[in-house]
């Protein structure tokens, strides 16, 4: 039958391997990198069922207990479990990194519209400041921002939310000088269509395809960064579960021999940077109009 789950699953299976078979190995790094993500946003979202303690509970179990049946990946020093802290931490660094990539989108896109459409002294203006902003190394940057702004999580979604609006702008910004050129943008002009009107439905939706491939790399960034930022004490406080943090605690445990304080958030930080990393190269792939030529 067409509705049973069988007949469910051969269709799936047949989608995909067409999908496999017009793009490639593309389209299977898009999957892996999907799904990973996938698996990470499902253990942040139901956190509160899949961790078996409290992520601050101090009586979890005992102090620095090896991974095992009762704590899966051991204890820290404080008698917490951490499973639980790296399944709640999730919460944290998704929250961060996802936000800085949209505030920064929303941003920079906005800007590299205006920029590129009005043209002139204000796009000077604009292209010398987002230029004076993109020659500085991202970390040194954020690193500046959060020593400014101080510990907490707004202020470091805000720190590392402004070191990506640049290449927003300059993605747009010419992307934008090139669109307006175009008859069609020409013609809504001849008839009468006003400014806000032709960056809307005439530029607006060319030129945001390509920012979907920036966004997912830019959120495989800010996983990083937000990570170093919370190791080296300028992110996160210490109140905060988040996997930068518990790196950070457990680093001075591992000359003892205790390895998974710091083998497990960092395994954890590098999957979901390496997850959205595969996420935005086979968008990237996919979305190239000369490897639909092939």
């Amino acid at each position: 039958m067409n509705g049973s789950p069988s007949g469910l699953l051969g269709r799936v299976v047949r989608y995909f391997s067409s999908m496999g078979g017009k793009y490639g190995v593309e389209w299977w790094i898009l999957c892996a990198g999907a799904a990973l993500v996938g698996a990470i946003v499902l253990m942040a979202v139901f956190s509160g069922y899949i961790a078996p303690f409290d992520p601050y509970d101090q009586a979890a179990g005992p102090q620095l207990s090896p991974p095992g049946p009762t704590h899966l990946m051991g204890t820290d020093n404080l008698q917490r479990d951490v499973f639980s802290r790296i399944v709640f931490g999730s919460q944290t660094i998704l929250k961060v990194s996802v936000m800085a990539a949209i505030i920064s989108s929303l941003v920079g896109i906005t800007m590299g519209l205006v920029s590129g459409y009005a043209g002139g002294i204000p796009d000077k203006i604009l292209s010398l400041i987002m230029d004076a902003v993109y020659v500085f190394p991202g970390l040194i940057l954020a690193i500046a921002l959060a020593a400014m702004f101080g510990p907490g999580v707004i202020n470091i979604t805000f720190s590392v939310a402004i070191i990506y609006i640049p290449t927003y702008f300059r993605l747009v910004r010419g992307q934008t000088l090139a669109v307006k050129q175009e008859l069609y943008v020409e013609a809504a002009r001849a008839i009468g269509a006003g400014h806000l009107t032709i960056l809307a439905k005439y530029i607006f939706p060319n030129v945001i395809a390509t920012t979907v491939v920036v966004f997912t790399l830019n959120v495989a960034d800010a996983i990083m960064i937000e990570a170093a930022l919370t190791y080296l004490g300028l992110g996160l406080p210490p109140t905060v579960v988040d996997w930068g943090m518990d790196l950070a605690m457990g680093k001075k445990f591992l000359p003892s021999g205790m390895w998974w304080l710091v083998t497990f958030p960092g395994v954890m930080i590098s999957l979901l940077a390496l997850g959205f990393t595969m996420l935005g190269e086979g968008l990237a792939e996919i979305l190239n109009p000369r490897l639909l030529e092939r």
